[in-house]
């Protein structure tokens, strides 16, 4: 049988899917092209497209209107344009179907966007003012509330010792003195501030304030910031009773006096104006080599003795004032005052009952190869100078810790109010 050749196969029916119409979009030179996008909707920037006829659209063009083919779904939205449109082109190419990005959760705009439509945002842009844009959540760093109180008694310190650096440096001269030279207490002072004035000039008055700054700054801030922080684990919304109030104020003084008592011990050495040292680092390091950590720690017993009974009372009396007055009929701007007058009252309370613990504290740190214990020291006092001994320099110090407490806590209490927060 002769061979025959097979009739070709036929075409198969819908093998490949048709694809989805797209219409023709006229170019420059006006000749439609099937299957392109429109020019704009390249990646990048794109190039100004024609301008329209007067009519609208050109003519012999058969490009259908933006809007129907994006509500239609043909044309494909195109990528943000990186330039603004100019003014007066209608747009531009990609103006008006560049998409809005996510809404931001601080300042929203209208559309739901903080960011300008039409106007190309960078990651860089968009980072800088998530930073530091007005109204922005994280513009502003929030201080921790410890931290605060930290600060506002570190202030409130500085303003207190700047002030009071006299009668420290009076009651320190006061308990060192020998008793043939000694008279009556207020005499004593007065004597001896003049002294003080003849031999060093006015300025010899502050002799010692670097030490005190460097112990009280730092000094004053540990404390309230300890204060503030057993308050909100302790107490949750109601004021201490008068045992809390002793406990917090002595427990706060004992954590402040233990980490600054370095400098305390030459803070009191400087006052004595019995060394000659040059700085408060020198002094540190002078007292180190010579005599050790003992040296750098002596008198510990004594100034907890002295310094947390007194704040645990100063605390005590201070609070419980300031229930017996009404505050709420009470002017605001009466609170400073109230606040300064119980501090006076209560720092004379404080003052007077942690007397002998100061005395006995100024000598040990000032005598430490005499006095090992704190015994020592007492029974010295007590056969050199009587009871009365245990209370000389007890005029100035009433005065300076009196004043003292009651400016740290009255400007304590003003600043922590102004940051919102409850002291």
């Amino acid at each position: 049988m002769p061979w025959e050749p097979s009739p070709p196969p036929l075409p198969a029916r819908d093998a490949a899917p048709r694809r989805r119409h797209q219409p023709e979009v006229t170019t420059r030179r006006g000749t439609p092209r099937p299957g392109r996008r429109a020019e704009g909707a390249r990646e990048g920037c794109p190039r100004k497209p024609p301008l329209p006829a007067a009519g609208g659209a050109r003519p012999g063009s058969q490009q259908p209107s933006r809007a129907t083919d994006t509500e239609r779904g043909d044309v494909e939205a195109a990528p943000r344009c990186p330039r603004p449109a100019r003014r007066g082109s209608g747009g531009g190419a990609c103006a008006g179907r560049a998409r809005a990005p996510p809404p931001s959760p601080g300042r929203v705009g209208a559309g739901g966007s903080d960011w300008p439509a039409g106007r190309h945002v960078t990651a860089a842009c968009r980072a800088g003012r998530m930073r530091g844009g007005a109204g922005m959540p994280g513009r502003e760093a929030e201080m921790h509330p410890v931290l605060k109180a930290f600060v506002c008694g570190s202030i409130s310190g500085t303003c207190s010792t700047l002030l009071f650096q006299p009668l420290d440096l009076l009651k320190t001269r006061l308990q060192t003195l020998q008793p043939a030279v000694n008279g009556p207490g207020r005499a004593g002072m007065v004597t001896l501030l003049f002294r003080v004035v003849r031999t060093e000039s006015l300025l010899g008055l502050w002799k010692g304030v670097s030490p005190s700054f460097a112990r009280c700054i730092p000094g004053v801030g540990i404390y309230f910031s300890t204060l503030y922080m057993m308050k909100q684990k302790f107490l949750v919304d109601r004021s201490p009773t008068a045992l809390e109030s002793v406990f917090l104020g002595a427990t706060a003084r004992a954590v402040s006096g233990i980490c600054m008592l370095p400098v305390t011990v030459v803070k009191t050495r400087y006052e004595s104006g019995r060394f000659g040292y040059g700085s408060v680092y020198g002094a540190l390091k002078s007292i180190y080599q010579t005599e050790g950590t003992r040296g750098m720690f002596s008198g510990l017993t004594a100034t907890l003795l002295r310094d947390a009974p007194f704040s645990g009372i100063y605390l005590m009396f201070y609070t419980q004032t300031k229930k017996l007055v009404p505050q709420d009929q009470l002017d605001p701007m009466l609170m400073p005052l109230l606040n300064f007058g119980c501090g006076i009252f209560a720092g004379i309370l404080a003052s007077l009952a942690t007397q002998p613990a100061d005395v006995v504290k100024t000598h040990m740190q000032l005598s430490p190869q005499k006095y090992h214990r704190t015994s020592q020291a007492i029974a010295f006092i007590y056969k050199d100078f009587g009871l009365v001994g245990f209370f000389r320099g007890g005029v100035p110090r009433a005065l300076r810790r009196t004043l003292m407490a009651a400016m740290a806590w009255t400007v304590y209490e003003q600043m922590m109010e102004k940051m919102g927060l409850k002291s």
